[in-house]
Formats: C-alpha cells, sequence, structure tokens
C-alpha cells in the first residue's frame, strides 16, 4: 500500500525537467534517423516504447522506501557481477565488443546496471563507516575492492567509457563523503603508473587510437580520427540559430556515425545552433543542480550519497559526451542521458531518477 502522503509530496520539477529532455531528445533520434533504411519499428518510436517503460519503472522505484536497497545492496552487488561475468561467457558480440545478454525480447547491457549498484553500495559502505579528519588509504581499501572488480570485468568487454563511468561515479562519492589531503594526492600519484601500465598492456589498438586521434584528429583523416572531426564540423556547421529541423546536413547526408547514439548531441548542435545547446545545458544544468539540492535536504546521509551518486552519474556522462562531441575528451561511447537513442540507457538513467524522487518524496517523513 503506497502512503498516500508521498503523493503530495511527488517533486514534479524533477519529473518535468527529464521529461523535456526525454522529449527533445525523441524529437532529435527522428531527425537522425529520417535517412536510415525502412525498418518495421522506426527508433524514435523505439525511444518512446523505452521513456514510457522508464516512467513505469521509475515511478515503482520511488514508491520503494530507499531505505530498503541499503539492505539489499552487497546481494544486487553480487547479482551484478555474475551477470558481468556471464556476459565474458555468453554475452552478444557485436561491433567487436561483447556487452550484451540476449534476454529473448530484447538485449540487455548488465554494465549499465553496475552503475546504479556501485553507487547503493558505495552509498551502504559510506554511510555506516565511521571516521574522523577524513577517509585514509587504508579506510578506502574495501571500497576499491568492491570498486575493481566490476570496472576490470567491464574493461575486460572492452567498455573503457563505462569503465570510467563507474569509477568516477565512485570518486565522486568518496570526495563527497570526505577525503584526506594525503589520500588524494597518493591517489593522483598512483593514478601515473596505473595509467602507463593500462596503456601498455590492457588498451586495445582502437581505445589508443581514439586517446591520439583526441590529441590530433588530422592523423587519420578517414580512419580513426573520423568521428571526432565530423563531429566538430556538425556542432559547428550549426552556427548560432542552426540549420532547422531535418536540415543538417551532416546528419542528412549521413556523414556523421553514429548520430542517433553517441553523437546524437552533434545532429542537435548543427540544427538548432548554439541557442538550442544553450537551452539544452541548462536543462542538464537545472537537473545536476536539483539533484545536488535532493542531496541537501535529505534527512539522513544514506540517502544524500544515494541522490549524490546519482548525480554524479547524470553529470559525468553529460560532460563526457558533450566533451567527446566537440573534441574536448577522446571518443569512448557514453551516451547523452534522456537524450541519446539506447533502451538499457534509458532505463539507468529512469531508475536513478526514481530514486531521487524517492528521496524527495520522504524529506518530511525521516
Amino acid at each position: 500500500m503506497i502512503d498516500r502522503r508521498l503523493l503530495t509530496n511527488i517533486d514534479w520539477m524533477l519529473a518535468g525537467m527529464v521529461i523535456v529532455v526525454c522529449l527533445l531528445g525523441i524529437l532529435n533520434i527522428y531527425s537522425a534517423t529520417t535517412t536510415y533504411k525502412i525498418v518495421a519499428t522506426p527508433y524514435y518510436i523505439k525511444q518512446l516504447y523505452w521513456l514510457l517503460a522508464g516512467m513505469v519503472i521509475a515511478l515503482a522505484v520511488c514508491t520503494l522506501d530507499y531505505h530498503i536497497l541499503e539492505d539489499f545492496s552487497y546481494w544486487l552487488y553480487v547479482f551484478v557481477v555474475l551477470l558481468l561475468v556471464a556476459v565474458l561467457v555468453v554475452g552478444r558480440r557485436s561491433m567487436g565488443a561483447t556487452r550484451w545478454l540476449n534476454l529473448g525480447l530484447f538485449n540487455f547491457q548488465p554494465s549499465e546496471l553496475m552503475k546504479i549498484v556501485i553507487i547503493i553500495t558505495f552509498a551502504r559502505f559510506f554511510n555506516n563507516f565511521q571516521t574522523i579528519g577524513g577517509l585514509t588509504i587504508r579506510d578506502m581499501l574495501f571500497p576499491l575492492t568492491i570498486l575493481a572488480v566490476p570496472a576490470l570485468l567491464i574493461m575486460k568487454q572492452p567498455d573503457l567509457g563505462t569503465a570510467i563511468l563507474v569509477l568516477l561515479i565512485a570518486l565522486s562519492m568518496a570526495v563527497y563523503r570526505g577525503l584526506r589531503w594525503s589520500t588524494a594526492v597518493t591517489f593522483v600519484l598512483v593514478t601515473i603508473p596505473v595509467a602507463w601500465l593500462g596503456w601498455s598492456h590492457f588498451l586495445r589498438p582502437y581505445q589508443k587510437n581514439r586517446i591520439l586521434d583526441f590529441l590530433n584528429p588530422e592523423r587519420s583523416r578517414l580512419g580513426s580520427g573520423y568521428h571526432i572531426i565530423q563531429s566538430k564540423i556538425a556542432v559547428g556547421s550549426g552556427g548560432f540559430i542552426g540549420k532547422g529541423f531535418v536540415k543538417g546536413t551532416q546528419s542528412q547526408l549521413r556523414f556523421l556515425p553514429e548520430q542517433h547514439t553517441d553523437f546524437a548531441f552533434s545532429v542537435f548542435a548543427e540544427e538548432w545552433g548554439f541557442i538550442g545547446c544553450l537551452v539544452l545545458i541548462l536543462l542538464y544544468l537545472s537537473l545536476v543542480l536539483w539533484g545536488l539540492k535532493i542531496a541537501s535536504r535529505c534527512n539522513d546521509r544514506f540517502g544524500a550519497l544515494l541522490a549524490i551518486g546519482v548525480t554524479a552519474m547524470l553529470f559525468w556522462h553529460i560532460v563526457i559526451n558533450m566533451g567527446m562531441v566537440i573534441g574536448m575528451f577522446p571518443v569512448v561511447g557514453v551516451p547523452m542521458p534522456f537524450f541519446s537513442y539506447g533502451g538499457t540507457s534509458m532505463i539507468t538513467s529512469m531508475v536513478g531518477i526514481g530514486i531521487l524522487q524517492s528521496i524527495s518524496m520522504r524529506r518530511f517523513m525521516f
């Protein structure tokens, strides 16, 4: 039975911002795929179905008391880690990567779910862990261990973008909880040799090329640097007011790769220009600030940590995707939340919004 008091505390501002971004995304996907080969169900219709499914899931999540997640956090962690192992064993391979499990009606990407689970797991650990003067290296040994397992499994798929996101989400929550300066400096110093080892022994050739292309896209204009070059052309050609809906040359002439998924923002920038991008960025900025507001007015530390984790997840998706399409970051295949095409990404983001709603709706009840 749903407590009727919750209905009076629904965060309509949060819901409204998410729906507006989702509808803009569906409109953009329609434009990006108008020249695609005719299929039984167009991509924008599929995205609409995923949006409706995500709204139902978000509603279900927000009706649950978020404190229940604390009790099941470690069980959820083990379950998703097993799913990541299953991906490497029996997962579906596509475009050189093994990231999906075939569930019959649809394909499921467990690495997306791990973003939510790592938030819940870290929130439980930091909520129950007591320390004075900030977290030390010794304090971080256990959370770093439970972070390393899924991160390595995701990199094995390989999916460097998602692995980086999981690390950034966890790091954001650790910073919020409080790190000693000595701990932060140690992390920075350790990152240097770890990055060198990763480059020398773990990164695949195409991943190295993406980093080299970020430093110098002209080194392979028709090869691995093609994505960045075409994306920057699309964004720049939009000018101040854009070329108009369904009138972008880069997207309509199919020069832009992955234009309905990873590079959806490039399509939007070309068609709506600086003004359209500014509106979208302000919507995202408002969403992130609203998530921080929910965290700040939460009455318990576990809820605040959850809100920070979900907000960090959305923030890093937005920053990395936008930075990627304008050449500020290497191409790592990170979608824009609620905007890029993708069912698993939409569901994961909506679960996060459901958690934020649950925290916001119960701020007067505890």
